[in-house]
């Protein structure tokens, strides 16, 4: 199977926990027209900031590595740069200066070296923000919302799609032999990677 394929597959599983636009971008095309790939570059330093972003969203547990780990600080800008149109890159990029900016003005401090306390803060202010951008449909912090939505979405679809997500955060059988869609779970049982 491909990356490609394995990435639809995974957003199918994950449904309601990816938004319509992150689907609508997965199942539509992955392929850009040339004049619309990697429109907006990022550098290392934003690498690692995608990263600890991710890391909120999926932390390192007992179990199992987090979003750092399964390398979403790559993933997430490749995905943006590559699979997303202009358009949309545009919007990411903006709502990513957006972030550093609420940064400062919140906590006086760039993102990256902000406590996870106060990240988490963040977090919950940035979701707010995404869901009263919703329901209001009002051009105020709209690339800050999409950037919060997006950037979650990509972090849940690129870490149940590594190798991590599918081999320590879920259960695991590299020959499963039989598909049985009704297995029963035992209570505390993770689920079944694909």
């Amino acid at each position: 199977m491909h990356r490609r394929e394995a990435l639809k597959n995974v957003a199918f599983l994950l449904g309601g926990a990816i938004s319509a636009s992150t689907m609508g971008v997965l199942f539509e095309s992955f392929t850009l027209p040339e004049n619309e790939k990697n429109f907006v570059l990022y550098s290392l330093e934003d690498e690692k900031i995608f990263a600890e972003f991710a890391d909120i969203i999926v932390p390192t547990t007992k179990s199992s590595a987090g979003a750092k780990a399964a390398g979403l600080g790559k993933f997430i800008p490749m995905m943006m740069k590559d699979c997303y149109p202009a358009s949309m890159q545009t919007s990411f990029a903006q709502g990513f200066k957006d972030l550093q900016a609420k940064s400062m003005k919140d906590f006086g401090k760039s993102y990256i070296t902000l406590t996870p306390a106060d990240r988490k803060k963040l977090m919950i202010d940035l979701r707010a923000i995404a869901l009263a951008q919703k329901a209001s449909k009002s051009e105020e912090n709209k690339d800050l919302a999409y950037f919060f939505i997006t950037a979650r979405d990509l972090t849940l679809l690129g870490y149940y799609s590594s190798e991590i997500g599918c081999t320590k955060a879920r259960e695991y059988v590299l020959i499963p032999g039989r598909y049985d869609g009704n297995a029963p779970l035992k209570p505390g049982q993770k689920s079944w990677a694909t």
